[in-house]
């Protein structure tokens, strides 16, 4: 009896064929994906006469020239705050937009709201970049041409349907008694959205948020054409000049590159709890 059980345990405990190949190609592609990523990393400490030498290795100390002729030279600090200033203002307006007009949308249950759910998802429908002439003028009539707050409407607005779409189906999981029994409590309709609902969504909202700063802080296009002065450029279009005037400083432009990457990395690295439990959402009964 004491054996079988213990061998019925062991079966249980060892891993199956299946779970195990599984496991070694997801280690393989992984192993892949971040071997560029490392070797970017590790030849940006590097002088670009030892990097042609022996593109593979590492020499001691380490040398942090590169940094200085991106952050200082090339003019990175500049490009690197715009990029965060435009960045963060557009995800947050669009997502301070967007969590209300979700509520709202999954909540009120008329025809004129059905509608507004179509017409706000209807932006989902063609690529934003398709509208860039137009936008162009639109905002050269607004006199926000070669100006941050213009980029970050451009990005707001763009935003908005995909969080409107995530996010109502979150809203639309919850429970009305929640609000009813909050109701009862004697909080108000404001009090119930935002000390009730919005921390229930808060998985939803981290979703939201990691999936829009990605594009808009990789985005090329509309910096480029939007944009004219250097000192409004941000990363994408100031990795592009960067590449032009430094094309011999191989560790310089890993430096840049570097720079580009490690916001990107920090906000998986700070939001993979959230996102990992806003994509699962509703999978486990």
């Amino acid at each position: 009896m004491t054996s079988t059980l213990s061998s019925a345990i062991n079966r249980k405990q060892r891993p199956s064929a299946g779970k195990v190949v599984v496991g070694i190609i997801l280690i393989g592609y992984a192993t892949i994906s971040l071997t560029p990523l490392l070797i970017m990393f590790l030849n940006s400490f590097r002088k670009t006469s030892d990097l042609l030498k022996n593109p593979l290795g590492m020499e001691w100390p380490i040398s942090f020239d590169a940094y200085a002729v991106a952050w200082n030279s090339a003019n990175f600090s500049s490009y690197f705050m715009n990029s965060i200033v435009v960045t963060v203002g557009s995800v947050l307006l669009s997502t301070a937009v967007a969590v209300p007009a979700a509520y709202a949308i999954s909540r009120v249950r008329t025809k004129a709201m059905s509608v507004t759910e179509v017409v706000f998802l209807s932006g989902l429908m063609l690529p934003v970049h398709l509208a860039v002439l137009p936008t162009f003028y639109l905002l050269d009539s607004m006199g926000l041409v070669d100006t941050l707050l213009g980029l970050i409407f451009v990005y707001a607005a763009s935003s908005i349907p995909f969080s409107i779409f995530v996010l109502t189906a979150f809203f639309r999981q919850l429970p009305e008694e929640l609000e009813e029994a909050a109701q009862l409590d004697g909080a108000g309709p404001f009090q119930r959205f935002f000390l009730v609902m919005m921390p229930l969504v808060k998985p939803a909202i981290a979703t939201v948020i990691v999936f829009r700063f990605v594009p808009v802080w990789n985005d090329f296009l509309y910096p480029l054409v939007l944009l004219r002065s250097s000192d409004n450029f941000t990363l994408p279009v100031g990795l592009s000049m960067f590449f032009g005037e430094y094309s011999t400083n191989w560790s310089a432009l890993f430096a840049g590159l570097v720079i580009a990457t490690v916001p990107l990395i920090i906000l998986f690295l700070v939001a993979t709890k959230q996102i990992i439990a806003g994509l699962t959402a509703g999978m486990s009964k």
